[in-house]
């Protein structure tokens, strides 16, 4: 384990939890130069996840989450909802108002998290996503009532560092898990069914599945690289009289545009029922 020391602590950022988000985050901030890996410290219990960690990335680590607070100025809390309150405890009596807290942790609202630290502390309450594992994460971040637009900018800096990151009120944060946050899932499904509909028509498995997830990544990156409306470029690829209005009208007979916004309600009032507990 490395050891703490109070160097660079104004620029550094602490993780506590280093499980996938939290080890994706590092990853991220390091790829993006948001910091350098020697001014990441990483706070996790698990022996393996933190060695595995730090001789992939070259972070700081530590078992101990007040050793990685006291190390920064940004600390990122990435640990499960049941942990969370735990965690702000151990590292209250050293957060001061130089920190800034980020929090991913689901259903953690700011007024929780402002209780639990310090009057007066900078909060900002993030929903990411999975695919931020990867780099293409899409997640919203509303700011708590001390935090400044200096650190909004750096959230989004850090956000940025793995995928998409957008500004809301907090009220809409449920929204977003409804629609990004759960929606890789649904996406898994469409990938999934395409591919289905592939092996019946007579293609190999792996080579449907293939076509399929590429097919959805290069239909993504036409609507973020254009910036045209979604139905502007389904318009483009469908012909008079042709294959794809076909496919079109099948989907509509079975209400697929309705289906996906009723999923994304169902989550929406999920999430709003889980904060409010």
């Amino acid at each position: 384990m490395t050891k703490a020391s109070s160097s660079n602590a104004t620029s550094a950022i602490a993780v506590i939890g280093g499980g996938k988000m939290g080890s994706a985050l590092v990853k991220g901030i390091i790829r993006a130069g948001v910091a350098a890996a020697k001014q990441i410290w990483v706070a996790e219990p698990a022996d393996a996840l933190r060695n595995a960690l730090a001789k992939e990335t070259g972070v700081n680590v530590t078992a101990d989450n007040v050793a990685a607070a006291k190390n920064a100025c940004v600390v990122i809390l990435a640990v499960k909802p049941d942990v969370v309150p735990a965690a702000l405890a151990q590292i209250k009596p050293v957060f001061t108002k130089n920190h800034l807290l980020l929090s991913i942790a689901a259903g953690i609202t700011l007024a929780k998290l402002e209780t639990a630290l310090p009057a007066g502390a900078r909060v900002i309450r993030v929903m990411p996503n999975t695919p931020s594992l990867v780099g293409a994460g899409a997640a919203g971040f509303a700011l708590g009532s001390a935090a400044t637009a200096a650190d909004a900018m750096l959230a989004q800096r850090i956000l940025g560092a793995v995928g998409l990151a957008f500004q809301l009120p907090e009220r809409l944060l449920d929204a977003v898990t409804g629609l990004s946050g759960s929606g890789p899932a649904y996406i898994y499904m469409v990938i999934e069914s395409l591919s289905d509909g592939g092996v019946a028509m007579g293609l190999p498995r792996d080579v449907a599945t293939r076509l399929a997830a590429q097919t959805v990544l290069g239909a993504a990156k036409m609507v973020l690289d254009t910036g045209l409306h979604p139905g502007v470029l389904k318009d483009q690829v469908t012909s008079p009289g042709g294959t794809t209005i076909e496919g079109i009208h099948a989907l509509e007979t079975g209400s697929l545009r309705a289906t996906f916004m009723r999923a994304v309600k169902a989550a929406t009032e999920k999430s709003k029922l889980l904060g409010a507990k």
